[in-house]
């Protein structure tokens, strides 16, 4: 057979749809992201790679199972979000994968933050390409508050629903913080205004993208009315944990020489009371997941 005829008689490889190396992308960014968060070491009262924090019930190795769980997640959303839909069927996508994340980890809530928030942010950078605006955080989330703020609002002002209410839901709906749903539809405020500030202040500053994320951490702890804290420590354990973050901050932060023995000292105080800053802990997941979207310099 002429050398022509082979060539064209082998399978020819077949390029993915564009809208599916799109998604593929925005699901690895997101699972990164996700990864930074639990993999920075020394967060007050988190999990990380050498302890549990304030969570006996869970440890590195339980979040990186949920994470494996919540690879096809990500993708699914966006790619939906390139249709422009409606909230139902994110909302849908996202009970899925919530109960996959329980499967794995043997009923755990590791991620329920993120499948929320970050869901959310993967379908609207969706919609932002299908309309062909350029990806970027602030645009990312202005698509939440204008597409689906509205129907996120409406599980926080009782909407009836047979499901348990997640600890954050009932937090809000007792203490009048509006936490993560509020954030989502108001387009993630906390995330634009302090956890990006503090992260793209300090990654220009040292070229440190850990130092970056825990200054990050400790200026959303002081800032927020984190609904965990709140679950866990009332009133006043979200007054002392965020006094704790604001004092660290005020000493330098990360600059600080000495800022590892003093976040370790806030760590062990946290874990002594019980509290965990996971609201917060979120919210770095989504500051690190937009910052992916910063132009270079």
């Amino acid at each position: 057979m002429p050398e022509r005829a082979l060539l064209l008689a082998r399978p020819q490889p077949v390029a993915a749809p564009v809208g599916e190396l799109f998604a593929a992308r925005i699901g690895r960014l997101a699972i990164r992201s996700l990864y930074r968060e639990v993999a920075l070491d020394g967060k007050p009262g988190l999990v990380g790679p050498t302890g549990s924090g304030s969570h006996p019930d869970m440890d590195f190795t339980t979040f990186m199972r949920s994470l494996q769980a919540l690879r096809g997640y990500f993708p699914a959303i966006a790619a939906c979000g390139l249709q422009r839909p409606s909230f139902a069927p994110l909302q849908a996508l996202g009970i899925v994968a919530e109960a996959e994340m329980l499967a794995a980890t043997a009923a755990v809530n590791t991620h329920r933050g993120a499948i929320f928030n970050l869901g959310l942010l993967c379908a609207a950078l969706g919609v932002l390409q299908a309309e062909g605006v350029e990806l970027d955080a602030e645009s990312a989330c202005a698509v939440v508050h204008r597409d689906w703020g509205a129907e996120i609002l409406a599980g926080l002002s009782g909407a009836s629903t047979d499901a348990p209410l997640s600890h954050g839901l009932i937090v809000a709906r007792r203490d009048g913080s509006g936490g993560a749903r509020q954030q989502a539809a108001t387009g993630f405020p906390a995330v634009l205004d302090v956890g990006l500030p503090a992260y793209r202040a300090v990654l220009a500053a040292t070229g440190d993208a850990e130092l970056a994320a825990m200054q990050a951490l400790f200026a959303l702890i002081a800032e927020l009315d984190d609904t965990n804290l709140l679950w866990r420590g009332g009133r006043d354990g979200l007054n002392y944990g965020r006094r704790a973050a604001a004092d660290f901050l005020a000493g330098g932060g990360v600059l600080a020489a000495d800022w590892r023995a003093r976040a370790a000292a806030i760590d062990r105080d946290f874990v002594v009371r019980r509290l965990s800053p996971g609201g917060s802990a979120d919210l770095l997941g989504v500051t690190l997941f937009l910052a992916e979207f910063d132009a270079p310099a």
